[in-house]
């Protein structure tokens, strides 16, 4: 990638329907260059999908849970039925792996406690947990999609 992809990047990054016409413009290329280069950041995977961002205070979704799990078993097999479980719940908007005292983490968006308390309940009865910690967020105070975009290393 070079500096031009850099930009690109991040232009994309904050207005993924900006026209090719003004991307290529503020990245200072004529427009088919512009859109090969996107054509080849999503075919090598570094865009991986455009999408739109919602507010999910706006849609009903007013609480936001980061759960923390430990766990005893740590098997190959205990995993992955772990890990295509949670995957699959639409509540779980981020899922890690994580090192140190905690082994996994989800960020979890519900309508409120009392659908907090259903994801709960069928999250400690699809697996053995050896423990789940809730942390509520009171306020959102910044969320963000967007990466800064490293610049190309100085040789």
């Amino acid at each position: 990638m070079d500096a031009i992809d850099r930009k690109i990047l991040t232009v994309l990054q904050s207005d993924a329907n900006i026209s090719i016409a003004e991307l290529a413009d503020r990245v200072g290329l004529s427009q088919t260059p512009c859109w090969k280069r996107i054509q080849r950041l999503e075919a090598t995977g570094v865009i991986t999908k455009r999408v739109a961002l919602v507010a999910p205070e706006k849609i009903g979704l007013g609480l936001t849970v980061f759960v923390q799990i430990e766990t005893a078993d740590h098997s190959g097999p205990w995993l992955e039925k772990f890990a295509q479980t949670v995957a699959s719940m639409p509540e779980v908007m981020e899922f890690y792996r994580m090192a140190g005292d905690v082994d996994y983490m989800l960020r979890v968006v519900v309508a409120d406690m009392a659908a907090y308390d259903s994801f709960y309940k069928k999250l400690i009865d699809t697996i053995p947990l050896k423990n789940v910690t809730s942390r509520f967020a009171m306020e959102r105070i910044k969320a963000t999609t967007a990466y800064k975009v490293p610049e190309l290393p100085k040789v």
